[in-house]
């Protein structure tokens, strides 16, 4: 088998605060799609659904809106502090990320009670879950 030796690629400085920059933004567009998308969802379902149908539909879209924002903020605070990122710190984040998701959903379960109207729930959520889609197609990420 013939292997090749492959050098790692080395960033000056400049290239590293750029690609930095270009992160922070994208990242922040991100959140922002996510909240945009949810809030008007929430209003749709408000206005056709009903207020229940309203709040789920933002509950839903909370559970993970809240804990992505948290990593975005860790993510940036680590890109301002200058320091590396390693795949082990993303998957670490990825993990608590989805773990603090999956207790805010058992809490608005607990909250909502009979009153939660899971169609609007799962929306609310699966919007959040693919608002990057928008910025994918408007080609800002």
């Amino acid at each position: 088998m013939n292997q090749e030796h492959i050098e790692a690629v080395r960033l000056s400085p400049e290239d590293k605060q750029r690609m930095s920059a270009s992160a922070m933004r994208d990242l922040l567009r991100l959140v922002i799609a996510q909240g945009l998308a949810l809030l008007i969802v929430s209003l749709l379902a408000w206005v056709f659904s009903g207020v229940w149908a309203g709040l789920s539909a933002f509950a839903g879209g909370m559970t993970y809106l809240i804990p992505t924002s948290m990593f975005v903020l860790h993510l940036v605070l680590r890109l301002l502090s200058k320091r590396d990122a390693t795949a082990v710190t993303f998957f670490v984040g990825e993990a608590i990320k989805i773990g603090v998701a999956m207790i805010l959903m058992y809490l608005v379960v607990e909250v909502f009670g009979p009153n939660l109207v899971w169609p609007a729930f799962f929306i609310g959520l699966l919007v959040v879950l693919k608002a990057y889609v928008l910025l994918l197609v408007f080609k800002k990420l």
